[in-house]
């Protein structure tokens, strides 16, 4: 029995190694944006201490979730990155972990194409800042 106890020990340390590598960053996260497809919706998170509005400048790492509840898969989240366009009116969206190409969303809402497979003509909707969220 104690000659399995270090190997116990070194799957454990890489189990939680890997678990706190994964995420994108530690503390409270808002919902900035939702958006509901025919098949399936998508929020996408960043931390409270970030502002996800027209003229931001710099790059922000966040969560995206893909809810696939009605097909029996789940609401998995993936780390993101949220890039300000140009014109400071859309981000995009670099969904880097699945190799997909970066997603434009329009920051007053409109109908956007993520994922071929789930995420099409989804409208998405900025969510409401005060806890009250935009889903109609």
């Amino acid at each position: 029995m104690t000659r399995f106890l270090p190997c116990l020990l070194v799957v454990l340390t890489a189990a939680v190694a890997g678990s706190a590598c994964a995420a994108p960053g530690d503390g409270a996260y808002d919902r900035v944006i939702f958006c509901k497809g025919p098949d399936a919706t998508m929020e996408i998170f960043i931390p409270s201490a970030e502002s996800l509005t027209a003229g931001a400048s710099r790059a922000i790492r966040g969560l995206y979730a893909l809810d696939l509840s009605k097909a029996n898969k789940g609401k998995p989240l993936e780390p993101v990155i949220l890039r300000p366009t140009a014109d400071g009116k859309a981000v995009m969206l670099d969904q880097y972990t699945r190799g997909l190409p970066p997603t434009r969303i329009p920051l007053n809402g409109g109908t956007v194409d993520f994922d071929r497979r789930f995420g099409t003509k989804a409208i998405c909707k900025p969510a409401g800042w005060n806890g009250v969220d935009q889903e109609d």
